[in-house]
């Protein structure tokens, strides 16, 4: 949600700013264009280049997992026997439960219970930019379309009508997979979309004052 909101307000506030400073549609499609492009080359590469790090990171905990396990297993062993003891089970129990998991995979289950990772399922910064970008380009996509299919005079209305009620939707669905409040996350998005729109228009009506 958050590159779908990052598309719709960065867009909208770009397109509102534009109309308002009273240029042609040719150029408002062009720059809208632009925006949606550069705002999801932007996003795509902020998230690769942050999951790159991020998955370098974890092969380097799995590298350092694997050497400890070749030339410290003992005290390895004695570590997932501390860790399980730490969630509940009897000393028997952990020891005999961290033999059974020595055997079947060490590694996975020390990377699991001490890193809380899986060395088959490390982060692909490649689906990360991918998603990055299509969400951003899915919620720039609104308030394009709007400001150029809305009538001349009421292009900027359309646009933060549409806007808000966007933000709207996706607050409440954010909302609902985080649990959060619904109300306080709509608010949020609202009123931060609210002040961009704002703030962009006043540039642009300012720059068509001063052309004109």
């Amino acid at each position: 949600m958050l590159g779908a909101n990052d598309g719709i307000v960065s867009t909208a506030g770009l397109v509102i700013g534009v109309a308002a400073a009273g240029t042609s549609t040719s150029a408002l499609a062009a720059a809208g264009i632009a925006a949606l492009a550069a705002g999801a080359v932007s996003m795509a590469l902020g998230e690769y280049v942050s999951v790159s790090a991020q998955r370098d990171t974890e092969q380097v905990l799995v590298q350092k997992e694997r050497w400890e396990l070749s030339n410290m297993p003992d005290a390895e062993h004695q570590e997932l026997v501390g860790i399980l003891r730490g969630k509940g089970l009897s000393e028997e129990t952990a020891e005999r439960a961290a033999t059974e998991m020595a055997k079947h995979d060490a590694l996975s289950a020390h990377l699991d219970l001490e890193l809380g990772l899986d060395p088959d399922e490390l982060t692909n910064p490649w689906v990360a930019a991918s998603s990055s970008a299509v969400s951003f380009m899915i919620g720039a996509v609104l308030p394009l379309v709007a400001v150029l299919l809305a009538p001349q005079g009421h292009r900027v209305w359309v646009t933060v009508v549409s806007t808000l009620l966007a933000l709207t939707i996706t607050g409440s669905i954010s909302a609902r997979f985080s649990q959060a409040r619904r109300g306080r996350s709509i608010a949020r998005l609202v009123i931060g979309g609210g002040v961009a729109l704002a703030v962009t228009y006043l540039v642009g009506a300012l720059f068509g004052v001063q052309a004109g």
